[in-house]
């Protein structure tokens, strides 16, 4: 009987594909980078047969390293880079550019004339989010607007659109299925997250024309099988949901209150709210958490842009380490007599300033400073910014503890101990590493799973999650006090 599960999971800088057991360990895996291209000042684009390409052989690669035939795999779930835009002809599957991804801010003077407008406390309403170039809707405008035709064909039906999940479906499945799940729809500000629906209204106002839409479904479900050359045979796929509410269904986070963060390229951290789409005062977003069984569960999420890619910057930028794990141990050897704040504002900032303007900047440094006291910057500014996200949570939904909550970590960062320690000192709250860091490609293979009908419910499932560490706060509340206040100036000091 097939029992194994492949997850897919399509990052911002690689590609990875993991073979699950029927007991939910990890049979094998593979990955592979792919090309990261940037044509002008805050442009951030993919080429889309890299991440059809890369997808493609690191899913084969795990299968042969498991062991594992087509046949015997049950379902697939595919986790994805969220809000990256392609639009792609529907006769060949060719795209008609390349894909704008979610850093992209080319469009920030098209949000700016629609905020000054007066349109984003309407588009808030209908959607939970803000008006900014983070998310699909200004980059498939622009697409549309920028490539020679573009808007006829689509107008003519001849073009799909669609955030990555909804490519890598197609091309699995031969063209057969033009999908996505509401996790995703809910991040391109075209999506109606309280009525389940794309919004005509919306539509109208971004001037994008239903004929690219895809069609949305829960996020365990039936997304059709693979064409048969692709694998060798049929496999069905049965779970789909954007990286971030992956992680949150991986990390079991199906109880309302529960809380999340995932440290890779950018940090995200969503707290359930169950039933209640809640509005946010403090400029977070609300959105789908996930869709299961047509009932929506909804979040708070708050994003940071710049996280593990603060660590790149270190490597590829400044040269100060080698690999990413040496960050750590360079950042406890730096001078505590030293305060420097990094504002890793590389492309802007995320919640709650949504500022797609300002750009990085180091505060405090002097000549004694060196190589390990910007390396505790940077790492510490990945924390300062998760405690402004948490606090902002705390505020928007009062009647929760949301600050005494216990943060599940997960992603590349997470597995240096010391910014995992910094971080639950300047949280002042407890922070759990799980067992299984790869926790998307988990919650994408238990949707999949789910969504096959082999893998228990969301109350039964949380009984499988395992800590593997948790990181008490040790720091003085004079010294963390302290600390936030030199961070909260640096902050000022950019933003003014």
């Amino acid at each position: 009987m097939s029992r194994y599960l492949l997850a897919l999971d399509q990052g911002t800088t690689s590609s990875r594909a993991l073979v699950f057991r029927p007991d939910m360990s990890v049979a094998a895996s593979a990955q592979e980078e792919f090309p990261q291209h940037f044509p002008a000042s805050g442009w951030v684009e993919h080429e889309p047969e890299d991440l059809w390409r890369t997808t493609l052989s690191t899913a084969r690669a795990a299968l042969t390293r498991a062991g594992v035939e087509a046949r015997e795999v049950a379902a697939i779930g595919i986790t994805n880079q969220r809000e990256t835009a392609l639009i792609w002809d529907r006769g060949t599957g060719q795209a008609i550019g390349r894909a704008l991804v979610w850093q992209d801010r080319r469009t920030a003077a098209v949000c700016d004339r629609l905020k000054a407008a007066g349109h984003e406390p309407r588009v808030t309403e209908l959607t939970g989010l803000l008006i900014d170039p983070y998310f699909s809707a200004t980059k498939v405008c622009w697409l549309l607007d920028s490539v020679p035709g573009a808007r006829e064909r689509a107008e003519r039906g001849e073009l799909a659109f669609g955030t990555v999940d909804s490519y890598l479906l197609w091309r699995l499945t031969g063209g057969a299925v033009h999908a996505t799940d509401a996790t995703n729809a809910s991040r391109t500000l075209l999506y109606d997250i309280h009525r389940g629906a794309w919004s005509d209204e919306l539509l109208a106002l971004f001037g994008v024309p239903r004929s690219l839409l895809p069609e949305v479904r829960d996020s365990a479900g039936h997304y059709g099988s693979t064409a048969a050359e692709v694998f060798g045979a049929p496999i069905p796929i049965r779970g789909v949901a954007g990286d971030q509410q992956a992680a949150t269904v991986g990390q079991a986070c199906f109880r309302p209150g529960m809380l999340k963060a995932t440290y890779g390229t950018g940090c995200f951290a969503l707290l359930n709210t169950g039933r209640t789409a809640v509005r946010s005062r403090s400029r977070l977003l609300t959105t789908v958490a996930y869709r299961l069984g047509g009932e929506t569960t909804y979040a708070l999420e708050g994003a940071i842009f710049v996280a593990g890619a603060a660590v790149q910057w270190l490597r590829d930028g400044l040269g100060i380490i080698d690999d990413a794990a040496q960050s750590g141990p360079l950042a406890a050897a730096a001078d505590e007599a030293q305060q420097v704040y990094l504002v890793p504002a590389f492309v802007g900032l995320g919640a709650p300033w949504w500022n797609p303007n300002v750009r990085g900047a180091l505060f405090g440094i002097t000549r004694a400073t060196g190589p390990a006291e910007i390396c505790r910057a940077a790492l510490e500014s990945v924390c300062f910014q998760t405690a402004d996200l948490l606090e902002a949570m705390r505020n928007d939904w009062s009647e929760h503890e949301t600050a005494r909550t216990v943060l599940r970590v997960d992603g590349g960062m997470a597995a240096s101990d010391w910014t995992m320690q910094r971080l639950a000192d300047l949280l002042g709250a407890p922070v759990d590493r799980a067992e299984v860091q790869e926790t998307t490609a988990l919650g994408a293979a238990y949707l999949a799973g789910l969504g096959a009908g082999l893998l228990p419910e969301p109350e039964q499932f949380m009984d499988r999650w395992r800590r593997e560490r948790r990181f008490s706060p040790r720091m003085e509340a004079e010294t963390r006090t302290r600390l936030q206040a030199g961070w909260r100036a640096a902050l000022k000091g950019l933003l003014g």
